[in-house]
């Protein structure tokens, strides 16, 4: 795109935008489920069990569920600020958190001329993320991937920008406090920093022995028994598990071999892929790898999780490929999954219920790499080649700009409204399930027909 983004004027794009945010508000309002801030009451009454009623970390249930805290002891330790705050506070200050999070990862994907997009163009952007199902969920369950994404982009930043001297503390707090990040210290030792991977590694056993002197029980039944316990999580084959596990948990195949083999296999493509991109100096492309790495290996990789598919998005759209980034995009602002919320029976529903798996294992397999951010940065100019000047004639030169933002702009117009598929069909009745989303009340093994009572209620 060589010019502005339509309209040219701005009391027409400040109409265009009052338009869209109304239109995203109705979209999230009616179709999405709410979903109470679920993950957010399962923090609070973990840390208000431990602090003030003597309880233990991994003991705590939220009433009427089966549902406590699946995380390292020293998450805990890191949500003790929730300890003398009240309901709608914790609720508040989980929103502020998760704001301020998503500006430092908007703010290190676009780069050093982030400036040059202005209001309306970051007003378009926040309304396409409005509709992105994964980021809509963290924010309704309060959950805390985006601050993990900031974490290890922040380390992203400080190695492409050459301030590497302390890159690998961001990653080694996120890996402490949740374990999935822990696979981009391998991609610091793939790409040969081992200073970065030391200081991750450090910076994750320091806070991991801090949380084991802060409660000593609660650190030896996570490492020994709650850690193998996949079933406290949740439930292998439900829809919302768009890991391998979960697609091999569909098709009835629990058994570890096979999913230790496939993650194998998965791991040795990310290996090939990221080293690659490191090589060309393209650190963006190498956190994309292997935050959609991440999410595929894991055991359990529910909706909300695929934020880490974020910088992909931007990747594509910075390699020329936004119309590709846009219709993935859009996709993942449907919640088609949750059509085979039933049942994934038949090619249809295999393919249809790991619909957000596909588009994963896609970026991995097929993202562009080789466009080191010293060279073509999020920002990228497309120059017309002109003649050395001379006295006789002076010189003249012409210049446009093509953004990730314009570009994501144009997918999003050329796809259609993100939220279409959704908007045709996919609105259902609200259920208490809180890994849920748009689809009927039924009864689960890991959740209970009961919507979760107040935060203000005692422990059971």
């Amino acid at each position: 795109m060589t010019g502005p983004v339509w309209p040219r004027t701005a009391r027409w794009r400040l109409l265009l935008v009052l338009v869209l945010a109304a239109a995203v508000t109705v979209f999230t309002a009616t179709v999405p489920l709410l979903r109470d801030f679920f993950d957010l009451r399962v923090y609070y009454g973990t840390v208000h069990t431990w602090v003030h009623h003597g309880g233990r970390i991994y003991d705590y249930r939220v009433p009427g569920t089966s549902y406590g805290f699946t995380y390292p002891p020293f998450a805990a330790l890191t949500m003790l600020p929730l300890a003398p705050l009240g309901r709608n506070t914790a609720i508040v200050l989980s929103l502020l958190v998760n704001l301020a999070a998503l500006a430092v990862v908007l703010r290190i994907l676009a780069g050093p001329g982030w400036r040059r997009h202005g209001w309306y163009r970051w007003s378009l952007v926040l309304c396409l993320l409005a509709l992105f199902e994964p980021l809509r969920d963290t924010f309704s369950f309060g959950q805390v991937n985006l601050v993990l994404l900031a974490l290890v982009l922040g380390d992203s930043w400080l190695l492409s920008t050459g301030r590497g001297r302390w890159a690998g503390a961001g990653i080694g707090l996120a890996a402490a406090v949740k374990l999935t990040p822990a696979l981009f210290i391998g991609l610091l030792l793939l790409a040969g920093r081992r200073r970065a991977a030391g200081i991750a590694t450090a910076v994750a056993a320091v806070a991991t022995a801090l949380a084991a002197w802060a409660d000593p029980r609660a650190s030896r039944f996570y490492w020994t028994e709650a850690l193998w316990d996949t079933s406290r999580v949740g439930r292998l084959d439900y829809v919302s598990n768009q890991s391998l596990q979960g697609v091999l948990a569909r098709l009835g195949e629990t058994g570890r071999p096979m999913w230790a083999a496939v993650v194998l296999l998965t791991l040795c493509v990310w290996a090939w892929r990221a080293r690659g991109a490191v090589k060309s100096g393209d650190w963006t492309a190498a956190f994309a790898l292997t935050g959609a790495t991440a999410c595929l290996v894991s055991p359990i990789t529910w909706v909300h999780h695929l934020v880490w598919l974020l910088p992909s998005f931007v990747v594509l759209v910075r390699a020329g490929r936004p119309r590709l980034a846009g219709a993935l995009y859009a996709v993942l602002c449907t919640s088609v999954v949750w059509l085979w919320y039933d049942g994934s029976f038949g090619i249809g529903g295999f393919l249809g219920s790991n619909t957000y798996t596909w588009i994963t294992l896609g970026l991995l397999l097929g993202l562009p790499t080789g466009q080191p951010r010293a060279a073509l940065p999020l920002v990228r100019r497309n120059t017309v080649m002109t003649p050395a000047p001379s006295p006789a004639s002076p010189a003249t030169s012409a210049a446009g700009q093509s953004t990730p933002l314009a570009g994501a702009c144009d997918a999003a117009a050329a796809t259609g409204t993100a939220g279409g598929l959704a908007g045709r069909g996919l609105a259902r009745n609200a259920s208490s399930e809180p890994t849920g989303s748009t689809r009927p009340a039924a009864s689960k093994p890991q959740s209970s027909n009961w919507r979760a009572s107040p935060y203000t209620d005692p422990p059971p």
